[in-house]
Protein backbone atom coordinates (compact mmCIF):
# COMPACT_ATOMS: atom_id res chain seq x y z
CA UNK A 1 0.00 0.00 0.00
CA UNK A 2 1.38 3.07 -1.17
CA UNK A 3 1.17 6.46 1.36
CA UNK A 4 2.52 9.78 0.24
CA UNK A 5 3.04 12.77 2.02
CA UNK A 6 3.93 16.06 -0.42
CA UNK A 7 5.46 19.05 0.42
CA UNK A 8 5.30 21.97 -2.29
CA UNK A 9 7.85 24.77 -1.87
CA UNK A 10 6.50 27.60 -4.18
CA UNK A 11 9.01 28.43 -7.03
CA UNK A 12 11.59 25.56 -6.05
CA UNK A 13 8.49 22.88 -6.32
CA UNK A 14 10.43 20.18 -3.83
CA UNK A 15 8.45 17.25 -2.68
CA UNK A 16 9.37 14.85 0.39
CA UNK A 17 7.78 11.34 -0.04
CA UNK A 18 7.16 8.82 2.87
CA UNK A 19 5.51 8.67 5.98
CA UNK A 20 6.53 11.61 7.61
CA UNK A 21 6.55 15.54 6.48
CA UNK A 22 9.21 17.74 7.46
CA UNK A 23 10.67 21.04 6.69
CA UNK A 24 11.29 24.65 7.46
CA UNK A 25 10.82 28.01 6.44
CA UNK A 26 7.93 30.36 5.18
CA UNK A 27 7.12 28.98 2.05
CA UNK A 28 6.65 25.09 3.18
CA UNK A 29 3.15 23.51 4.20
CA UNK A 30 3.67 20.24 6.60
CA UNK A 31 0.15 18.72 6.17
CA UNK A 32 -1.05 15.90 8.54
CA UNK A 33 -4.13 13.71 7.71
CA UNK A 34 -7.08 14.62 10.32
CA UNK A 35 -10.36 13.26 10.81
CA UNK A 36 -13.04 15.05 8.75
CA UNK A 37 -14.99 17.75 10.15
CA UNK A 38 -18.19 17.65 10.70
CA UNK A 39 -21.05 17.31 8.57
CA UNK A 40 -21.74 20.80 8.60
CA UNK A 41 -20.71 24.76 7.97
CA UNK A 42 -19.74 27.26 9.99
CA UNK A 43 -18.85 30.97 9.60
CA UNK A 44 -19.84 34.65 8.30
CA UNK A 45 -21.22 34.32 5.07
CA UNK A 46 -21.47 37.81 2.80
CA UNK A 47 -23.79 38.74 0.02
CA UNK A 48 -27.38 38.20 -1.22
CA UNK A 49 -26.67 35.15 -2.17
CA UNK A 50 -26.31 33.41 1.57
CA UNK A 51 -28.45 33.07 4.10
CA UNK A 52 -27.55 31.26 8.00
CA UNK A 53 -24.94 28.50 6.96
CA UNK A 54 -25.33 28.09 3.25
CA UNK A 55 -25.45 30.28 0.07
CA UNK A 56 -26.52 29.76 -3.97
CA UNK A 57 -24.27 30.07 -6.55
CA UNK A 58 -24.28 32.68 -8.56
CA UNK A 59 -25.44 32.62 -12.02
CA UNK A 60 -23.71 35.64 -13.72
CA UNK A 61 -26.83 37.70 -13.55
CA UNK A 62 -26.46 41.27 -12.12
CA UNK A 63 -29.33 40.27 -9.46
CA UNK A 64 -27.86 37.87 -8.15
CA UNK A 65 -24.03 38.38 -8.51
CA UNK A 66 -22.61 36.81 -5.46
CA UNK A 67 -20.57 40.09 -5.47
CA UNK A 68 -23.45 42.17 -4.99
CA UNK A 69 -22.54 43.89 -1.79
CA UNK A 70 -18.86 43.69 -1.68
CA UNK A 71 -16.50 45.95 0.32
CA UNK A 72 -14.74 48.11 -1.41
CA UNK A 73 -11.20 48.11 0.35
CA UNK A 74 -8.98 46.46 1.90
CA UNK A 75 -11.25 43.94 2.52
CA UNK A 76 -12.77 41.75 -0.51
CA UNK A 77 -15.26 39.58 -1.50
CA UNK A 78 -14.36 35.84 -2.44
CA UNK A 79 -16.57 33.06 -3.96
CA UNK A 80 -15.84 29.54 -3.15
CA UNK A 81 -16.99 26.76 -4.83
CA UNK A 82 -16.81 23.13 -3.83
CA UNK A 83 -17.49 20.46 -6.79
CA UNK A 84 -18.37 19.23 -9.16
CA UNK A 85 -18.17 16.00 -6.94
CA UNK A 86 -20.42 13.32 -5.65
CA UNK A 87 -18.60 12.76 -2.68
CA UNK A 88 -18.45 14.83 0.66
CA UNK A 89 -16.35 17.66 0.93
CA UNK A 90 -15.16 19.93 3.34
CA UNK A 91 -12.73 23.31 2.94
CA UNK A 92 -11.67 25.33 5.66
CA UNK A 93 -10.59 29.11 5.56
CA UNK A 94 -9.22 30.30 8.88
CA UNK A 95 -11.63 28.88 11.39
CA UNK A 96 -14.70 28.84 9.05
CA UNK A 97 -15.72 25.62 7.60
CA UNK A 98 -17.50 25.16 4.06
CA UNK A 99 -19.21 21.57 3.90
CA UNK A 100 -20.74 20.07 0.54
CA UNK A 101 -22.78 17.41 1.12
CA UNK A 102 -24.04 15.03 -1.31
CA UNK A 103 -27.46 16.30 -1.99
CA UNK A 104 -25.91 18.35 -4.66
CA UNK A 105 -22.95 18.34 -6.79
CA UNK A 106 -21.80 21.69 -6.15
CA UNK A 107 -21.99 23.96 -3.55
CA UNK A 108 -20.71 27.95 -3.30
CA UNK A 109 -19.55 30.07 -0.68
CA UNK A 110 -19.26 33.99 -0.28
CA UNK A 111 -16.88 35.35 2.49
CA UNK A 112 -14.86 38.57 2.73
CA UNK A 113 -11.78 38.56 3.59
CA UNK A 114 -8.88 41.19 4.75
CA UNK A 115 -5.61 41.74 3.43
CA UNK A 116 -3.31 39.53 4.83
CA UNK A 117 -2.44 35.56 5.17
CA UNK A 118 -5.77 33.15 5.49
CA UNK A 119 -4.77 29.91 5.78
CA UNK A 120 -6.91 27.56 3.90
CA UNK A 121 -8.14 23.73 3.31
CA UNK A 122 -9.31 21.08 1.43
CA UNK A 123 -10.50 17.44 3.11
CA UNK A 124 -11.72 14.95 1.08
CA UNK A 125 -12.25 11.37 2.03
CA UNK A 126 -13.78 7.87 0.49
CA UNK A 127 -13.54 4.33 0.88
CA UNK A 128 -12.40 3.61 -3.04
CA UNK A 129 -11.15 7.18 -3.97
CA UNK A 130 -12.10 10.13 -3.86
CA UNK A 131 -13.08 13.30 -5.87
CA UNK A 132 -12.16 16.59 -4.75
CA UNK A 133 -12.54 20.42 -6.76
CA UNK A 134 -12.43 23.52 -5.16
CA UNK A 135 -12.37 26.76 -7.17
CA UNK A 136 -11.31 30.38 -5.24
CA UNK A 137 -12.37 33.25 -7.05
CA UNK A 138 -11.43 36.53 -5.87
CA UNK A 139 -14.20 39.62 -6.78
CA UNK A 140 -12.88 43.40 -7.62
CA UNK A 141 -15.58 45.73 -7.06
CA UNK A 142 -13.97 48.29 -9.54
CA UNK A 143 -13.85 45.98 -12.32
CA UNK A 144 -16.77 43.93 -11.35
CA UNK A 145 -14.97 40.82 -12.80
CA UNK A 146 -14.32 37.63 -10.99
CA UNK A 147 -10.76 36.04 -10.34
CA UNK A 148 -9.71 32.94 -10.71
CA UNK A 149 -7.71 33.20 -7.60
CA UNK A 150 -7.03 29.44 -6.96
CA UNK A 151 -8.08 26.16 -8.56
CA UNK A 152 -7.12 22.59 -7.29
CA UNK A 153 -8.57 19.25 -8.63
CA UNK A 154 -7.82 15.90 -8.90
CA UNK A 155 -10.56 13.02 -9.64
CA UNK A 156 -13.89 14.45 -10.98
CA UNK A 157 -14.20 12.91 -13.30
CA UNK A 158 -12.71 9.53 -11.88
CA UNK A 159 -11.29 9.22 -8.88
CA UNK A 160 -7.64 11.01 -7.92
CA UNK A 161 -4.56 9.53 -8.39
CA UNK A 162 -1.24 9.94 -7.27
CA UNK A 163 -0.25 10.78 -10.71
CA UNK A 164 -2.86 13.64 -11.21
CA UNK A 165 -1.32 14.83 -7.73
CA UNK A 166 2.05 15.21 -9.34
CA UNK A 167 0.36 16.57 -12.61
CA UNK A 168 -0.73 19.63 -10.01
CA UNK A 169 2.30 20.36 -8.70
CA UNK A 170 4.45 20.15 -11.77
CA UNK A 171 1.53 22.88 -13.04
CA UNK A 172 2.18 24.82 -10.28
CA UNK A 173 5.53 25.88 -11.95
CA UNK A 174 3.91 28.63 -14.81
CA UNK A 175 2.62 30.46 -11.98
CA UNK A 176 4.84 33.68 -11.52
CA UNK A 177 5.48 34.61 -7.78
CA UNK A 178 2.49 32.28 -6.94
CA UNK A 179 0.23 34.68 -8.74
CA UNK A 180 -2.46 32.40 -10.30
CA UNK A 181 -4.19 34.96 -12.05
CA UNK A 182 -1.95 37.94 -12.59
CA UNK A 183 -4.98 40.69 -13.34
CA UNK A 184 -5.85 40.10 -9.78
CA UNK A 185 -4.63 41.03 -6.22
CA UNK A 186 -4.25 37.56 -3.94
CA UNK A 187 -0.68 35.50 -4.37
CA UNK A 188 -1.07 31.75 -3.47
CA UNK A 189 1.59 29.93 -1.37
CA UNK A 190 2.34 27.22 1.31
CA UNK A 191 1.05 24.90 -0.62
CA UNK A 192 0.66 20.66 0.38
CA UNK A 193 -1.17 17.68 1.03
CA UNK A 194 -1.13 14.50 2.40
CA UNK A 195 -2.60 11.27 0.65
CA UNK A 196 -3.51 8.63 2.57
CA UNK A 197 -3.85 4.55 2.19
CA UNK A 198 -4.28 3.54 -1.39
CA UNK A 199 -5.55 -0.12 -1.70
CA UNK A 200 -4.52 -0.10 -4.95
CA UNK A 201 -1.37 1.78 -4.67
CA UNK A 202 -2.95 4.09 -7.21
CA UNK A 203 -5.76 6.20 -6.07
CA UNK A 204 -6.06 6.95 -2.50
CA UNK A 205 -8.81 6.86 -0.01
CA UNK A 206 -8.05 10.39 2.02
CA UNK A 207 -6.84 13.51 0.99
CA UNK A 208 -6.25 16.64 3.03
CA UNK A 209 -4.34 19.93 0.81
CA UNK A 210 -3.38 22.87 2.21
CA UNK A 211 -2.42 26.29 0.90
CA UNK A 212 -2.63 30.01 2.24
CA UNK A 213 -4.10 33.42 0.32
CA UNK A 214 -2.10 36.40 1.09
CA UNK A 215 -4.50 38.80 0.18
CA UNK A 216 -3.18 42.38 -1.03
CA UNK A 217 -4.00 45.45 0.35
CA UNK A 218 -4.96 46.79 -2.98
CA UNK A 219 -7.63 47.12 -5.35
CA UNK A 220 -7.64 44.82 -8.73
CA UNK A 221 -7.88 47.52 -11.27
CA UNK A 222 -7.88 45.42 -14.53
CA UNK A 223 -10.54 42.62 -14.83
CA UNK A 224 -10.00 39.33 -15.47
CA UNK A 225 -8.08 38.04 -18.71
CA UNK A 226 -6.75 41.87 -19.64
CA UNK A 227 -3.55 40.64 -21.64
CA UNK A 228 -2.13 43.47 -20.42
CA UNK A 229 -1.31 42.00 -17.24
CA UNK A 230 0.46 39.15 -18.87
CA UNK A 231 3.92 40.47 -17.35
CA UNK A 232 2.87 42.09 -14.34
CA UNK A 233 4.68 40.07 -11.65
CA UNK A 234 7.61 39.35 -14.59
Amino acid sequence: MRRTRHLLVIGLLSACGGGGASGTGKDVAAVTIAPPPEAASRGTFAGPLCEGDGCRCRDGSAATDGGAGAPDGAVKRFEVRIGPSEHELWVTVDDMVLYKGTARAEDCFYIDLGAGDHTMGLRASHPGGIAARVEVSEFGTATASWYETFRFGCGAPGVCSHDELDAFKAGLARYKRGIHDPCGSVKVKRIGWDSGVAPDQLHPDDLQVAWTLDVFDFAPKKPHGDPSCANRFE
